[in-house]
């Protein structure tokens, strides 16, 4: 099940998906990462440990982490690649054309996983879009599907529609900036009950937290960093934490998160479930 936390991890340990496959619970994003760097940074995650590279049409490197791929010595089978469907062609013919432009320019077989990047483009726009990915995970092109940026509104249309048409497809996966300050409990609590693996993007807020008492206090407890502190939190909320950088030391220290764990009064000192500090951008509360 997609939604038990294991109880030990390491960088290899993976969720299953509603589709079947598997998704490591590290992943490393490349998010406003320059094309012209984004092979070597890729290059080192893969080198560090990582297995899995969330990249998207809207990065505009999807072409490096590909290269990256074919240049790393590893088995494609061995890494695990998403894209996502730009928040500007949520529709149905965008759509296809996005899934056919990833894989013009990146020249791979299969994606592992891709992604409506926000809920755009109105009912029509976004249920058009979802047919697109689910037809190309029929083709077999794509191994798993899933949404990003959805609120539970949004997630509730999507479901009504998968299981009222004949469109076929499940939600594998969902995507969204989650942290301490930002926890969503409605939409986590939405996926849990729908077995959907939750995807955390900023899981160190974009360094904006670094001296919060508590990360601080924690990080000394621990003999970590905040920011492992917080991916840490991330694991074992039984999220996918996705964090980002293009610092060797810091990729790797990113990925050093495996050697302690927070205790129950380290995880409630961490909880704020009244609170909503976005970092990013935030259309869960699109009503478009």
């Amino acid at each position: 099940m997609a939604t038990q936390t294991p109880a030990k991890f390491d960088i290899n340990t993976t969720l299953r998906m509603n589709s079947g496959h598997d998704i490591p619970v590290l992943g490393y994003g490349v998010y406003q990462t320059p094309a012209a760097e984004c092979e070597e940074v890729t290059l080192h995650a893969f080198k560090t440990g990582y297995r899995h590279v969330d990249s998207a049409r809207a990065y505009r490197n999807e072409q490096p982490c590909a290269d990256a791929i074919r240049n790393s010595g590893l088995k494609r089978e061995d890494i695990f690649f998403t894209s996502k469907v730009p928040p500007k062609s949520i529709s149905y013919d965008a759509a296809k054309k996005s899934i056919e432009s990833t894989f013009s320019q990146t020249g791979l077989d299969y994606i592992d996983l891709y992604l409506l990047h926000a809920p755009y483009g109105g009912k029509e726009g976004r249920l058009g879009a979802w047919k697109a990915l689910a037809e190309a995970q029929k083709a077999g092109k794509i191994r798993s599907i899933g949404v990003s940026n959805y609120g539970v509104h949004h997630l509730d249309e999507l479901a009504e529609y998968i299981k009222t048409s004949d469109v076929g497809g499940t939600i594998d996966v969902g995507q969204w900036e989650v942290h301490p300050w930002l926890p969503r409990n409605d939409i986590v609590e939405w996926c849990r009950k729908h077995n959907v693996v939750v995807e955390a993007y900023c899981p160190i807020v974009r360094g904006q937290r670094a001296d919060e008492p508590v990360l601080k206090k924690l990080a000394e407890k621990h003999g970590k960093t905040w920011a492992q502190i917080l991916l840490r939190w991330s694991l074992q909320k039984g999220y996918v934490p996705l964090p980002k950088s293009v610092t060797p030391k810091r990729i790797e220290q990113n990925a050093d998160i495996y050697d302690f764990e927070l205790d129950q009064e380290d995880m409630k000192n961490l909880d704020f479930p009244d609170s909503y500090a976005p970092c990013a951008w935030d259309p869960t509360t699109s009503n478009d």
